[in-house]
């Protein structure tokens, strides 16, 4: 449970309809696995102590008082665990029947939940045996074994232990309701809500299920566990496959097969959705709930769920694809209205051979389409200066010759030695002014010639090189409009390849996978035997790391240590530890000490859910400090 992170299982007992001592052991098995497995919330489907199917089997007093009895016993076997059980079984309320959840845990019941909205249609007719939760959320007490615990659905379970950990329960037909409880319970708290269900198998069903558990929990910005009943239930009429699902805002993290029994296993990240709640002004917590509180002892969980390495790059190629292909479409439509509006004659792009400024050409390539104006209107610029390869320059010449456009190539060593000598730099020395004087003049020229050709310089800066200050202030830091701003490196390369892959030209696809295969260098220094001799990444570190760093320690603002921690599981076998924790103090150092280049970044498009824009998604101050998240990594390596 460090780092947030609760271990939760859904679970599908093999049953027999009305056998209730047979349902008991089959529950009473799951919950020793699961307790063997570190679970610490564990959620059983709907009327698992008799079946859903026992129709009016319901209304004999045999059947609910061997329900209740059974319950008792499952509640004796949670002694000695602070594991949260939540079992579906019948139970009588002030003389009515209801469908409930009962939440059990260390041999107590802390509540129960009954059911809100009973479906009575199609093959549905819960109304013929029980009655609805009651209307008002009054504050309800009922009697389980000799003792009074809460009861009603609107209980928040929360852990004296773990603030962040709040647990509440819909039951099945509740999420398929327009209202369903889960709203209220998620507005007065819940950060995990768990579903019991019993849910019968049609074609299409389970897909549209699907989406209802994953929006639900995006919607309500929390964990959702949910259990459906499977083997053993009646196939009179209906077929049930124990369908079981965890999902966390949106993601489904785990699912079982169709037809299947046992447990589905994994990790709801309560400090995200904690976050994501504080960031979200739209959400508005109530706090007009009855609590139950409960002790849980914070304890290390083991992670079984799976960290993606590149969190901006899809996994599935087809999903791939469709975002390199909506972010292209996003830049270049931001881009032609940025045209559209200054009623510039021309655009300006310097063009180095390298990724960035070869992904910046070819959306404004796509802005020209959209404005159905000729490419010739693009001023390319490549400016070879000291450290310009032969490999690179070739390939900026080959791309704008290929794409149509107006290139120029002007050389900048003399201009850059005129500079040298004026400030009386020596050219020999090889430090930070050497290469800045560079990129500047490089800046000097794109203005200057978009200002003599009635044009626009377009920037080519990625979200890394901003998130690391990778940038000559008022050099390549400064254009008129940046389009690659909110594209991080990792996915500027897949962008480049995905183009290549389609552009329909072998002669433009050849040169793009050079291009994506050419190692990241500003080019600043002599290259050694015609090589490239300054590797962008030797020098600040694996762009891989560092926008896992940034997703997981700027966007969802995890602590240095969860994302060390998250960092070793992504990329196990990839990094050892210490490259990890050595790029990510680097990272930290750079993101707080590059504050002011963000602070006055020129207009760009926001593309993705992480942006360093200072008028849109990130605000710092650019004298704040990073003491206390370096602070926090050196007492990794202290305990090492």
């Amino acid at each position: 449970m460090f780092d947030g992170f609760i271990k939760v299982a859904a679970a599908t007992p093999k049953i027999r309809v009305a056998d209730c001592e047979y349902n008991a052991d089959a529950i009473i098995t799951l919950m020793t696995e699961a307790k063997a497995k570190g679970v610490n919330i564990l959620v059983f489907p709907e009327l698992c102590v008799t079946g859903y199917t026992c129709h009016d089997l319901f209304y004999q007093k045999t059947l609910l008082d061997g329900a209740k009895a059974a319950l008792l016993r499952i509640v004796k076997a949670s002694e000695g665990s602070d594991m949260l059980v939540t079992v579906g079984c019948p139970l009588v309320f002030n003389n009515k029947l209801y469908n409930c959840a009962a939440v059990l845990q260390n041999g107590d019941v802390l509540g129960v939940v009954p059911k809100k909205f009973l479906p009575n249609y199609n093959e549905f007719y819960e109304m013929r045996q029980f009655t609805a939760a009651p209307a008002e959320d009054g504050f309800y007490t009922i009697d389980i074994g000799g003792a009074l615990c809460a009861f009603g659905t609107n209980i928040v379970f929360s852990c004296e232990d773990i603030p962040e950990l709040q647990f509440a329960v819909e039951i099945c037909e509740d999420l398929w309701a327009p209202e369903p409880p889960s709203i209220k319970l998620a507005l007065d708290g819940a950060t995990i809500i768990a579903n019991l269900s019993a849910s019968n198998e049609t074609i299409g069903k389970d897909m549209y299920r699907r989406e209802l558990v994953s929006g639900q929990s995006a919607r309500l910005l929390c964990g959702y566990i949910y259990a459906s009943a499977g083997d053993g239930e009646s196939t009179q009429d209906l077929v049930f496959g124990g369908k079981r699902m965890i999902a966390e805002n949106g993601a489904v993290l785990a699912e079982s097969e169709l037809f299947t029994t046992g447990l589905t296993i994994n990790e709801i990240d309560i400090h995200k959705m904690a976050l994501e709640r504080r960031r979200n002004t739209s959400f508005q917590v109530n706090a007009e709930v009855r609590e139950v509180w409960f002790g849980m002892k914070p304890r290390e969980t083991a992670l079984t769920r799976k960290f993606e390495p590149r969190p901006f790059v899809p996994s599935q190629e087809g999903e791939k694809a469709k975002r390199c292909r909506d972010i292209l479409t996003m830049q270049a439509h931001g881009l032609s209205k940025r045209i559209e509006h200054t009623n510039c004659k021309t655009i300006v792009v310097g063009i180095s051979g390298g990724l960035d400024s070869c992904l910046a050409l070819l959306v404004c390539v796509e802005a020209m389409k959209l404005l159905n104006r000729p490419n010739s209107d693009i001023i390319t610029i490549t400016m070879p200066c000291f450290g310009t390869t032969k490999r690179t320059k070739s390939n900026a010449e080959k791309l704008c010759n290929i794409l149509g456009t107006n290139l120029r190539v002007i050389d900048i060593s003399e201009s850059v030695r005129q500079h040298f000598k004026d400030i009386g730099q020596d050219e020999s020395i090889h430090d930070v002014t050497y290469e800045n004087c560079q990129a500047r003049e490089r800046t000097q020229v794109l203005m200057d010639i978009a200002n003599k050709d009635g044009g626009m310089v377009i920037g080519t800066g990625d979200l890394s090189e901003l998130a690391l200050g990778w940038a000559t202030y008022n050099g390549d830091h400064m254009s008129m409009y940046g389009v690659n701003s909110s594209v991080p490196k990792t996915l500027v390369r897949h962008i480049v390849y995905f183009y290549a892959q389609t552009c329909g030209s072998e002669e433009l696809k050849s040169v793009l996978l050079d291009i994506f295969n050419t190692p990241v260098s500003p080019e600043l220094i002599p290259p050694k035997d015609g090589e490239i001799s300054q590797i962008t990444e030797d020098l600040v570190g694996p762009y891989e790391l560092h926008d896992f760093f940034l997703y997981n320690g700027i966007r969802w603002a995890f602590p240095p240590k969860k994302v060390f921690r998250l960092a070793k599981a992504a990329f196990a076998g990839e990094f050892d530890e210490q490259t990890i924790l050595k790029w990510l103090k680097t990272f930290y150092r750079r993101f707080f000490s590059q504050q002011f280049k963000r602070s006055c970044l020129p207009d760009g498009v926001k593309v993705g859910s992480v942006t360093l824009s200072p008028r849109g998604d990130w605000r710092m101050p650019s004298d704040a400090q990073a003491a206390l998240w370096l602070k926090e990594l050196d007492e990794i390596t202290d305990n090492e």
